[in-house]
């Protein structure tokens, strides 16, 4: 068979959104592509019949990247599809068109059309519908304007976007831009008629309907310039449109929440009080009349999400699910994400647990489907039958059919007394015993996730072009527990260790190892610890620093986090604790480096701002370390996940060609 090649990940399908019709008769999903020549994604919905076990793509304009079921065979969903709409929208108007079209076939028919931008769309009745829009607090609206009026606001809006006023943090968040004063806005739409239901400064962020529809939970935040970590849940009577606090007022940082029954809101949150904004979410229970709350699994420590990396992802996926009386959730347990469920009691049963990660998952009278990783393989759609799992979709076998891939191989390593890491190591597709090689090691993001052995592009085409690749879970990743993830104040320290004990041990195992030719990448943590490694070892003759932060003071300033994450991480505020944020800041160390570094950033990643990739570059060129920068335009943090196809196969050409020039 032939070797991955670089641009392979440009075949790949990506599966996500799945979604059972009402009577659990059909399913949907989403199938995304990449458009290499138009250096874009394209998306489209497809349908899964168990009775039948076919599935079959629904819609063909390329542009749905997500539904809604209205009935048992017809579906919802978005899209401007008339080419004038273009124009529309650069002129700053604001509107979102919907589309009905039967699972059996034939048109896609033009619904409704609602003059916001929509971003989650729930139907109730036939003519009503919950929504939610981004409404910006400081622009006009073109509500009940005459057409002059509506033209004078326009091209006031296109001459605004020539200007940024801010006056909030965040005033951005990466992959959305520029957020100062802007919200995502409750709605209801009735016949035509769009009533508001929240006020202009909340930020509505969860919204689920309850079974009979005629109530609404939701989680928000009301803020005026600074956004609070904690939100609220709320209650929305559809019939009599009164909105209630459902919650009692203790402070709660909540991602989820949806009835689990006719009487009771289940919510996945966290009081922060022992771990930080980081500690392990719990399960309340809300009962609806009261509003009286418990906590029903005072015990949990787990993360309740897939935090299992991959670079071979797109679309978005909901973790928790309530189905008969149950709440079915993802959870990471060590490197695998695995389903489970719970009842209102709290009790949590393990519904699917395999090597692997689950993505995105729908239940329907206790029947399970879910996309998953197994293996090398890309995730596909999968059912549980028996107790037992099928494989339904075969979307990317061809991987397995023409390309040689190396299986990682699992270590584990003591790290300190009682510490016991999990890592792998990918040898070269080519293994001669033999035969020296160079290695690059790869630290994943976070650090509150984590890696495992699923299919992960960039170190298979590493190991192809002949080069191990090892991998690890240092203390500060997911799925080991909060005591295990807690590294706050200790960035740089014991996670530093854990990685170089890691990376002595494999040496020790695997004598094919050049330990002459190493390097080490990594993107966001990763990026920080790239940074923080070429400050205090020479061991590695080459490094590749991707989206990462150099200097915790000025990161506090410039990200859509830094002014909540960074005090949680490192301590206090740069006012009070600078010694701190400068003790564990790479920058302050990089007059001790030697390493020949690339640095990969984006000029719109507001994650880890791209000043940080500059400060640490200019550094290694002002005391006369080789180093590179290649900064992707248009890009955020996301770029290795879902860049611009053609913007992720030079980042990889970058990195691939800086190791090469170096290791070999």
């Amino acid at each position: 068979m032939e070797k991955i090649k670089l641009d392979d990940f440009t075949r790949f399908k990506f599966l996500s959104g799945l979604k059972y019709s009402p009577d659990g008769k059909y399913a949907g999903f989403i199938v995304h592509r990449m458009d290499l020549d138009d250096n874009k994604y394209l998306s489209n919905i497809w349908v899964y019949d168990p009775t039948e076990d076919r599935y079959f793509q629904l819609t063909a304009l390329d542009k749905e990247g997500s539904f809604e079921w209205l009935d048992n065979e017809t579906i919802l969903f978005s899209g401007n599809r008339n080419p004038k709409d273009k124009d529309k929208l650069e002129s700053g108007e604001e509107f979102t068109h919907f589309y009905r079209i039967s699972i059996h076939g034939g048109e896609a028919t033009e619904a409704f059309t609602i003059d916001r931008k929509v971003t989650a769309i729930l139907p109730v009745d036939e003519g009503m519908y919950l929504f939610t829009a981004e409404f910006n607090v400081n622009r006009k609206s073109l509500d009940g304007l005459s057409d002059d009026d509506k033209r004078k606001e326009l091209e006031n809006r296109k001459e605004e976007k020539d200007y940024q006023v801010l006056d909030e943090i965040p005033f951005w968040a990466n992959g959305e831009g520029f957020i100062n004063k802007t919200r995502n806005r409750l709605y209801i739409y009735r016949d035509g008629e769009i009533s508001p239901i929240t006020d202009e400064y909340t930020n509505v962020e969860i919204l689920s309907l309850n079974k009979d529809k005629s109530m609404a939970v939701m989680c928000s935040r009301k803020y005026v310039d600074k956004m609070p970590f904690t939100n609220e849940i709320y209650l929305y009577d559809i019939a009599s449109g009164k909105l209630d606090m459902l919650d009692d007022g203790n402070e709660l940082s909540h991602d989820y929440a949806d009835f689990i029954d006719g009487e009771n809101v289940v919510s996945a949150a966290s009081d922060m009080e022992r771990y930080g904004v980081n500690e392990n979410q719990k399960f309340y229970l809300y009962d609806v009349k009261t509003g009286r709350r418990s906590l029903i699994t005072p015990d949990l420590d787990t993360s309740l999400f897939n935090s299992v990396g991959s670079d071979c992802r797109y679309g978005e996926n909901e973790p928790f699910v309530t189905d008969g009386g149950y709440l079915y959730f993802t959870a990471t347990d060590r490197y695998n994400a695995n389903l489970y469920r719970m009842d209102k009691e709290g009790n949590i049963v393990l519904m699917i647990g395999r090597d692997g990660a689950i993505d995105s998952f729908d239940v329907k009278e206790g029947r399970i489907l879910y996309t998953a990783f197994r293996g090398l393989k890309i995730a596909e759609l999968y059912r549980q039958e028996n107790g037992g799992e099928v494989q339904v979709t075969e979307f990317n076998e061809w991987l397995h059919n023409e390309r040689a891939l190396s299986r990682p191989e699992k270590l584990e390593v003591e790290t300190a007394p009682g510490v016991v890491i999990d890592g792998w190591v990918i040898k070269p597709v080519d293994f001669d015993k033999s035969r020296k090689y160079p290695a690059i090691l790869d630290v994943h993001g976070g650090p509150k996730t984590a890696y495992g052995e699923i299919y992960f592009h960039e170190m298979q085409y590493w190991a192809s072009q002949g080069y191990f690749v090892m991998f690890c879970n240092p203390r500060g990743s997911d799925g080991r527990g909060n005591e295990f993830a807690d590294i706050r104040k200790k960035y740089g320290t014991i996670d530093y260790d854990d990685l170089m004990k890691f990376t002595d041990n494999v040496l020790e195992r695997y004598g094919n190892i050049d330990s002459d030719r190493m390097g080490v990448t990594g993107g966001s943590y990763g990026g920080f610890m790239t940074n923080w490694i070429i400050g205090h070892t020479d061991r590695f003759k080459a490094a590749a620093s991707q989206r990462s932060i150099s200097n915790w003071v000025s990161d506090f300033g410039t990200t859509d986090i830094g002014f909540y994450f960074n005090p949680n991480e490192i301590g206090g505020s740069p006012w009070d604790n600078i010694e701190e944020y400068w003790e564990h800041s790479p920058l302050k160390y990089a007059d001790r480096a030697k390493t020949p570094t690339l640095f990969i950033h984006s000029d719109e990643d507001y994650r880890c701002w791209m000043g940080e990739g500059l400060q640490m570059f200019t550094a290694l060129k002002n005391f006369g370390v080789e180093a590179r920068l290649c900064l992707f335009h248009g890009e955020n943090h996301e770029l290795s996940r879902s860049g611009k196809p053609k913007h992720r196969i030079r980042r990889l050409k970058e990195m691939t060609g800086w190791f090469d020039a170096h290791l070999k």
